[in-house]
């Protein structure tokens, strides 16, 4: 039925268009070549981007300094050389490791001890923070602005104390402390608890006889551009709330300049990888201004930052300030966690969960319910699978159920084709002629298919972005369903001593695991379930699309692919069984013949001739009551088999044949 099929034809293109369109336009950016700048020296109060940070003046609202002489520039060391420059207090909880930099008091050296680079139990854990001078430098840093006259306040290069034995732990904090030598002596205490939640709480007490003004910041730097995967579904960037949800990326600061936000109240700022993530939080109850800024040196530095409301200091009175730091793995549950126990604003959108968020995190939360119950985040999906069948089962029931009474048409539907194959709009006329007397939906046929498509997309977001399904294992050899199948059919799965990802250009497409093909075959086997289009262009591209549906997912995660997968296997049995419930022939290894070409299709007229009645319809029958029994056929057509039902055509049958 041409209406029917173009419109599933529309719909599969249409997700065709955005699969090439995520290959090939928005796939991974290309990395910018990093400028070779000359270090320049600072000559006045003016904006000056540094190896280490963005550095500004003194009467600014941001952190001041610039790049000390002899402090090695951005990468030019090794990670161990450049923690090596300075004393250092230990990080050691159970999720944490590394340490404090007591020169600048800056939090710069962190890995994250419960995941690793890969599916491997042996490669390294994440590193998330490193410190200035080593490659890929990413840091927090905490202090405080005042204005001319107040006395040296402590900066990168201010060298602080702390305790002999100082180790940060969740049950031990560590103090450090350092005085000014000009009547304010600073203290600084941080704490971190079981997850990636650091306090740091700043005093300042005031010594000497002026009262004093000061302002506190906090600032997130990057050095260097990180490889981003640049893809549509996915943000990685700046991030905060001021009035809203900001999402910059590193091109949008690169290209739009600074971007600043004064007077914001319970907010927060910071940058995001797809699983990692760094965010400062002010103090909720005081405003305060906040900023993505990017500056080009010796290499491109991306920094979220934010300045406080200033405090005033009276001679002999102290003041204090809290920030809060998060520092680690997007896990959905410690970070919506830390959204309720801290009332963190819109805390929970560090995850990019999308636009349709109301449907994407409901989701996660179902499929984790049933990863605890079954312990396997694959069975889960299929579990999960189950239930999007069963909540979609009376529209799909509706829409089987035409598509079983438009098999039972189909001979008469082949006759009007051929009958009125030089006069379109006559052929079209007799069809929907013929479907309103059959009582046929012609594109409730579509609706299976059409229904899944948000759930497909809403399943491929949470698989892409949340971290619990990264390297979550399934069966066998899929280690990790949120990285593509591992498995290569081009090299008979590791049998041939090459790899089909290397190739150049087309590598991505060869590299097909065995879950696309399960796929793709039970894509074929329910497309099969309905006889071969008519129209050969038609019937081509229907026989073609499961082999341009597994090229095309064999790159998306197989945790993805998984749930097509079974998801094709329940609708081929739910349509099967309902086709036989309505009476109409499931003729599936035939079609499957007819669409290799092993077995030609049956001629339009010869099949009408079979199917056909050897005495005159009554529905052209002018005879009072003709009508009447007319519907009484169609009725019989879409009802489920009874003994009854198959009497009455029996002896219908022997009518005719008597006749």
């Amino acid at each position: 039925m041409p209406d029917s099929k173009n419109f599933l034809l529309a719909i599969v293109l249409s997700i065709g268009v955005l699969l090439v369109w995520q290959f090939f336009i928005a796939g991974p950016e290309m990395e910018r070549q990093q400028q070779q700048q000359a270090q320049q020296t600072v000559q006045q109060p003016a904006e000056q981007p540094t190896a280490d940070g963005v550095a500004v003046a003194p009467s600014t609202s941001q952190p001041v300094g610039t790049l000390p002489a002899g402090q090695a520039e951005a990468g030019t060391l090794s990670r161990d050389a450049a923690l090596a420059l300075s004393p250092r207090v230990a990080i050691a909880t159970g999720q944490l490791s590394g340490s404090i930099n007591l020169t600048g008091a800056r939090i710069d050296d962190l890995h994250l001890t419960e995941f690793r680079e890969t599916v491997e139990p042996n490669s390294p854990t994440i590193t998330l923070l490193s410190p200035s001078g080593a490659p890929d430098a990413y840091f927090a840093e905490f202090g405080w602005i005042g204005a001319a006259g107040v006395g040296p306040l402590p900066d990168r290069d201010t060298e602080w104390t702390a305790p002999d034995d100082a180790r940060l732990t969740v049950s031990s904090p560590v103090t450090l402390t350092w005085d000014n030598g000009a009547g304010l002596l600073f203290t600084r205490t941080i704490a971190v608890d079981d997850k990636y939640m650091f306090t740091i709480t700043d005093a300042i007490e005031n010594t000497g006889n002026v009262s004093l003004a000061l302002s506190p910041f906090g600032r997130i730097t990057r050095v260097g551009e990180p490889k981003v995967l640049g893809y549509w579904i996915l943000h990685e960037g700046m991030i905060g709330v001021t009035d809203k949800l900001q999402e910059w990326s590193y091109s949008a600061i690169r290209d739009d300049g600074e971007q600043t936000w004064e007077d914001v109240v319970d907010g927060w700022m910071g940058i995001t990888d797809k699983y990692w993530a760094t965010a400062l939080v002010p103090d909720r109850t005081e405003p305060f201004t906040g900023r993505f800024v990017f500056a080009e040196g010796t290499a491109p530095v991306y920094q979220a930052d934010f300045r406080g409301a200033a405090a005033s200091i009276a001679p002999g009175s102290t003041i204090t300030e809290t920030t809060r730091l998060f520092a680690g793995a997007k896990q959905v549950s410690v970070v919506d966690g830390y959204q309720t126990q801290y009332d963190i604003r819109l805390f929970d959108r560090l995850i990019d969960w999308g636009w349709f968020w109301y449907f994407t995190k409901p989701l996660f939360y179902v499929i984790d319910w049933f990863f605890r119950l079954f312990g396997n985040f694959g069975v889960a999906i299929l579990a999960v699978t189950v239930i999007v069948k069963a909540f979609f089962f009376p529209l799909a029931n509706k829409s089987y159920k035409s598509m079983s009474a438009m098999k039972k048409v189909q001979p008469q539907m082949m006759e009007i084709r051929e009958k009125y194959k030089d006069d379109k709009a006559k052929q079209q006329q007799a069809l929907m002629e013929l479907y309103k007397t059959q009582k046929i939906n012609p594109l409730a046929g579509c609706w299976p298919i059409a229904v899944q498509i948000p759930v497909f997309f809403a399943l491929y977001k949470v698989l892409f972005v949340t971290i619990e399904m990264r390297h979550a294992p399934f069966f066998g050899w899929v280690k990790d369903l949120a990285a593509p199948d591992p498995s290569h059919v081009f090299n008979l799965f590791g049998l041939l001593p090459f790899d089909p990802s290397a190739v150049p250009i087309v590598g991505a497409f060869l590299a097909i695991g065995a879950w696309p093909v399960i796929m793709g075959i039970t894509m074929f086997v329910q497309m099969r379930l309905n006889p071969t289009p008519p129209d050969p262009t038609q019937a081509m591209i229907f026989t073609w699309m499961p082999v341009i549906f597994t090229f095309f997912l064999a790159g998306f995660p197989v945790g993805l692919v998984i749930y097509w997968a079974w998801n094709n296997t329940l609708s081929v049995t739910q349509q099967y069984f309902i086709m036989r419930r309505y009476g109409a022939e499931v003729n599936l290894w035939g079609n499957i013949l007819e669409s290799l070409g092993i077995r030609k299709p049956q001629p339009a007229k010869a099949a009408a001739a079979a199917a056909a009645p050897s005495t005159p319809s009554p529905a052209n029958d002018d005879t009072p009551g003709a009508a009447d029994e007319a519907e009484e056929e169609v009725e019989v057509t879409i009802k489920p088999r009874s003994a009854h039902n198959g009497r009455r055509k029996k002896k219908k049958k022997q009518a005719k044949v008597k006749g």
